[in-house]
């Protein structure tokens, strides 16, 4: 027999029981267990009787491993009973026990959340065009001339394009602050990395020079303590280089790719930019559709259980910062933020995840989707290659295929995503 009642939103108290012959075995084999470890006077370790450890270390001494799983057993049949959906492990209160009468439990219990599904079929959203023009394959030989350019160094006042390296320390209210520090820092001046003013003052500065650098945060500047107060850097030059860019020819063409030509290149780029233009096209839509089907969806979530996925990705964060000896703080202030404001960021994007998650599988239900053969390959193409560190090749994919149960929740992703898409209606074009 259960019973439930509403704690919250999303948050219930499940009543529930053990029965008595459930609870004695759970205690016998915990007893069996633990006794060893145990020093009752006048027996040996884990000779003594159960009744007489209990009555010296506590009548719960042995509430442990064994019970914990006759409880868990217990709850998860009560939660089945009652059509309740657990989304974190319940919290435990014995209200009453006894080997004749059994357990009485009450168990907190964080629900997984509540979907109303609004319009998700026929969704109206535009769709970009995507024109590759002669300035986007000029743009992009630049970026490959970039590539190649070596850095070339020179004795004479820095100028906005060159490359420096540099030392500089921040001074607030006359007190170094922390993040406002570094050695050997390279930068290319006028790439607009530092706050305004700080690139620009540094301009005719020469090898060895020392300056002091002057500007005032923005009021908008992430770390709050500084947001608006004025600073001090004391910089000091140490080498400046210009970038010596290759020319534009049939040579750097034939240097750089496969091609013998500069004309060869830019038939070659303009296929690969239309193929990217196209898929960012394609990503763009299907995010589109997605964030529309989500917001006209009504969705109730505990925020116990969105604290909880925050806190588990960022201890993840934390642990791979700990392998480079990083702190989470360290990390806020390469960012230009503080920790809390990571904390912040966290917590929307696990409640933006939780919203998704559960609308896509409200949908997976109310439709009772299947993944076909396409989604399944799908689901392989876009998380496969991440074990492999390397695009896939096409024996891949069909070695992969061969165990479709390790891809089988995000083929019903897939299979979701391609019903929305082909049910959605273009209503416009936009040239992207």
């Amino acid at each position: 027999m259960s019973e439930v009642k509403s704690i919250e939103n999303g948050k219930v108290k499940l009543t529930f029981e053990l029965g008595a012959e459930e609870y004695k075995q759970a205690i016998e084999a915990d007893y069996r267990r633990l006794a060893p470890k145990f020093n009752v006077p006048g027996f040996r370790r884990g000779k003594a009787p159960r009744r007489m450890i209990e009555q010296a270390y506590g009548a719960d001494c042995f509430w442990d491993q064994e019970l914990e799983i006759a409880i868990d057993r217990a709850c998860a049949h009560a939660a089945a009973e009652q059509d309740l959906v657990p989304a974190l492990p319940p919290r435990y209160t014995v209200v009453s026990y006894s080997e004749t009468e059994g357990c009485v439990i009450e168990a907190e219990i964080v629900l997984e959340p509540t979907v109303e599904l609004g319009q998700y079929k026929g969704i109206e959203v535009p769709m970009g065009e995507y024109n590759v023009t002669d300035a986007d394959i000029d743009a992009e030989l630049e970026n490959r001339r970039h590539q190649q350019a070596r850095l070339v160094a020179v004795d004479r006042p820095l100028e906005l394009g060159d490359t420096a390296k540099f030392d500089f320390a921040g001074f607030c209210d006359g007190e170094q602050f922390e993040g406002g520090t570094a050695e050997n820092y390279t930068m290319v001046i006028g790439s607009h990395q530092f706050i305004p003013g700080f690139e620009e003052q540094m301009v005719g500065m020469k090898v060895d020079e020392e300056r002091d650098v002057n500007v005032t945060f923005p009021e908008d500047y992430n770390a709050e303590h500084l947001a608006g107060k004025p600073a001090v850097f004391k910089v000091k030059v140490h080498e400046i280089s210009y970038e010596e860019l290759p020319e534009l020819n049939d040579d750097f063409a034939a240097d750089t790719s496969d091609f013998d030509t500069l004309d060869e290149l830019k038939a070659d780029i303009r296929r690969e930019l239309e193929v990217r233009k196209a898929n960012e096209r394609e990503a763009a839509f299907e995010g589109a559709v997605l964030q529309k089907v989500i917001d006209n969806a009504k969705v109730d979530i505990n925020e116990e259980l969105i604290h909880a996925e925050a806190h588990a990705e960022l201890h993840q964060l934390e642990e791979q910062l700990a392998q480079f000896g990083a702190t989470l703080e360290d990390f806020a202030n390469s960012m230009g933020t503080s920790a809390e404001e990571v904390h912040e960021n966290y917590h929307k994007r696990a409640e933006d995840q939780i919203r998704a998650r559960s609308v896509i599988q409200a949908i997976i239900n109310e439709e009772k989707v299947e993944p076909n053969d396409a989604d399944y390959e799908s689901a392989v193409k876009a998380y496969g290659s991440g074990e492999k560190n390397r695009p896939l090749t096409e024996d891949d994919i069909q070695e992969e295929l061969k165990n479709r149960g390790k891809y089988a929740q995000a083929a019903l992703y897939e299979a979701v995503v391609r019903m929305l898409k082909e049910s959605a209606v273009v209503t416009e074009k936009e040239e992207a």
